[in-house]
């Protein structure tokens, strides 16, 4: 697994994770708060897409997640 598969599994987990915890309509709903988490992963992919830099990518990195493969 690459470390760009690796970013997009997190932040499309962390993006509905945070809408099941922040809808009302939600079975797993706790607090509309969580919204500002899905905007802040929103914002963080945004900009990671305009700066070339993301946390999350240089973390695993540093883990040892291979950077990409020569077939893909």
């Amino acid at each position: 697994m690459t470390v760009n598969r690796v970013v997009r599994i997190f932040a499309g987990f962390f993006v509905l994770l945070s809408l099941a915890l922040g809808v009302k309509g939600s079975p797993l709903f706790h607090n509309v708060n969580w919204l500002w988490f899905t905007a802040f992963v929103g914002l963080n992919l945004l900009q990671s897409g305009f700066t070339q830099f993301c946390p999350l990518e240089v973390i695993l990195k540093k883990v040892g997640v291979k950077e990409s493969c020569g077939s893909c």
